[in-house]
């Protein structure tokens, strides 16, 4: 009886081990099938690319053939948005979220700020990662890097080459921003004696913005950015070809082209001899460039035979600056700016598995709409995690309807409140902001100029047009399915339309999280990281010097800075020769 009971407990547990055996073997294959299915993904994002700056837009001079024929043999996204700039585009790519529910509303992350997107929330990376895919990321980082824990690979990425900043030189990939101080107490003399009206002393920091992995990355000062980062790509596509894994390929290919510093080699320049403003002709040659970038790397993907199973997409990552080379036409506004120059991307989709190619999709997409969209095509899903994007897949493979309805663009209250209250909403028209809802679209607060600019090249053909708002206008309304250029302001005449999209808008601000803009630490200074930007915030101190402060940071300080320095300077206009200044 005991040996037969011994047994039955032996063949239980032998049933246990073979059902838990036979349930991970199925998994595995649920996985590997899945994998083996899911397709290849190729995300390009090019830096203030001008909507007018291509071909498929109506651009005379500037030349992107490879651009021309994905994206007339692919589908065109012609009601598709991004952010002004670079942090908040990529900020959303990368989370699904607007930026009122990341905290960086303001601005971009700037090189010593601890600031960036918040730890705690997965990025597209991790998500695919997950989901079985081998993720690289070569190019423009710009979300955030004090913290190690903030870096591309430990954000979800297997391997990232490429700047963490925003605006590195080209070719010696070094970039320096001035931190200017307020005088200290001891320099105050020597300011009085002074003539000049200088109230900062210059701090320059410089250093060598380029990594590989989580090191710096060394010997490639010369190396034109475009070139180095389409190279890398080219390289994680073939040894991605060469594993033979059953694993499909994330690649997020993020060129700091056409940003400035304005910069190209200038055998891209020679084609644009004719054009004679000098910006425009380094940016023509810097997106021609960038064009041959993009032949590149579709030309790896073809010959190590990953093409026929790649979704490619190519997105700006806002409107192009019309003082440095770029242009929008017939956009109203340029980079930075909430009108539509400076906010609708050139953008599309190409893949052998889309049938549809050849054609024009209108629904309205937004950038962080590829955060679930993305998702959808690995087999998952974005349950839980509070994504502001939608799955817009239907609509561009079978072009069906966006279910997106409607878009906040942003609402930022760091910026400076402009004109007048209205009082006819809970949202306080002063604020910078903007929203869409179907094809209307309200503006708030100083969406900065709102001209017309005309190509430099095309004068005979376009002339510029002017700011035409007062001043101190702080509201407008379009429907930008009649009007996109954004020339028939509508507020007056459809106030009921407004008032019910700036209570939108007050909804939408009791949802966001506080702003994050925290004030500059000077232990990102390279000079104590090897000649390196990169993390700082495990420093404890400055090297040599002893526990780590910043001269803003103490409540002492600021009371020198905001009264006492007032104060003195007041009294060197009042009482030019007191002696305090003249000893």
């Amino acid at each position: 009886m005991v040996v037969k009971q011994r047994w039955v407990k032996m063949n239980a547990v032998s049933a246990l081990l073979y059902v838990a055996a036979f349930s991970m073997t199925l998994c595995w294959y649920m996985e590997v099938s899945a994998t083996k299915t899911a397709p290849n993904i190729v995300f390009i994002l090019v830096d203030d690319f001008g909507f007018r700056d291509v071909g498929f837009h109506g651009s005379t001079v500037i030349k992107t053939p490879t651009l021309d024929r994905l994206a007339y043999g692919g589908v065109r996204l012609d009601n598709y948005y991004v952010q002004p700039m670079c942090t908040p585009t990529r900020s959303q790519l990368l989370s699904g979220r607007y930026q009122i529910h990341t905290g960086l509303q303001h601005g971009v992350v700037r090189p010593c700020q601890q600031n960036g997107l918040p730890e705690e929330m997965p990025t597209l990376a991790n998500m695919l990662h997950d989901a079985g895919y081998a993720t690289h990321m070569v190019g423009k980082w710009h979300i955030g890097y004090y913290r190690e824990q903030l870096l591309p690979t430990r954000r979800g990425f297997d391997s990232f080459f490429g700047f963490l900043n925003g605006r590195a030189e080209h070719f010696s990939h070094a970039m320096c921003i001035d931190l200017g101080r307020p005088l200290r107490m001891w320099e105050f003399k020597e300011y009085m004696s002074n003539d000049t009206d200088e109230k900062y002393v210059k701090r320059e920091l410089c250093g060598v913005d380029l990594r590989s992995d989580e090191t710096a990355a060394v010997n490639y000062s010369g190396q034109y950015s475009t070139h180095l980062f389409t190279q890398k790509a080219v390289d994680v596509i073939k040894s991605h070809a060469r594993k033979q894994d059953a694993k499909p390929l994330f690649l997020y290919l993020a060129y700091q082209a056409l940003h400035f510093p304005l910069q190209v080699p200038e055998t891209y320049t020679k084609p644009y001899a004719s054009v004679k403003d000098e910006n425009r002709r380094t940016y023509a040659g810097m997106a021609t460039c960038m064009d041959e970038g993009v032949l590149n790397v579709t030309v790896a993907l073809e010959e190590s035979g990953l093409w026929n199973n790649t979704i490619l997409i190519f997105s700006s990552d806002g409107g192009g600056d019309v003082t440095l080379g770029g242009n929008n036409w017939p956009l109203r506004g340029w980079r930075r700016s909430l009108w539509e120059g400076g906010i609708r991307a050139v953008g599309f989709v190409h893949s052998p598995l889309i049938e549809r190619g050849g054609t024009v999709n209108t629904g309205l997409i937004h950038v962080s709409d590829w955060f679930p969209t993305l998702l959808g095509l690995a087999g998952r899903d974005t349950a839980g995690l509070n994504v502001d994007g939608f799955d817009v897949w239907q609509s561009i493979s079978n072009g069906g309807p966006s279910p997106r309805k409607e878009l906040l663009h942003n609402i930022d209250p760091l910026m400076p409140k402009h004109g007048s209250r209205l009082n006819i909403s809970k949202f306080d028209n002063r604020v910078r902001a903007a929203i869409r809802v179907g094809n209307w679209k309200l503006i708030t607060g100083n969406p900065f100029p709102g001209g017309w600019i005309a190509p430099p090249e095309e004068t005979g053909n376009y002339s510029s047009i002017p700011d035409p708002s007062p001043k101190s206008k702080n509201v407008w309304l379009f429907n930008i399915g009649n009007d996109p250029n954004e020339e028939t302001d509508l507020f007056e005449s459809h106030r009921d339309i407004a008032v019910g999209m700036l209570d939108r808008l007050a909804e939408y601000e009791v949802t966001a999280v506080p702003v994050r803009y925290p004030a500059n630490d000077l232990r990102c200074d390279p000079k104590y990281h090897n000649g390196f930007w990169g993390p700082w915030a495990h420093m404890k101190h400055f090297p040599g010097v002893g526990k780590a402060s910043s001269p803003h940071n103490t409540s002492f300080r600021r009371l020198i800075y905001s009264v006492v320095f007032p104060f003195l300077l007041s009294i060197k206009y009042v009482l030019p020769s007191a002696s305090v200044f003249n000893p």
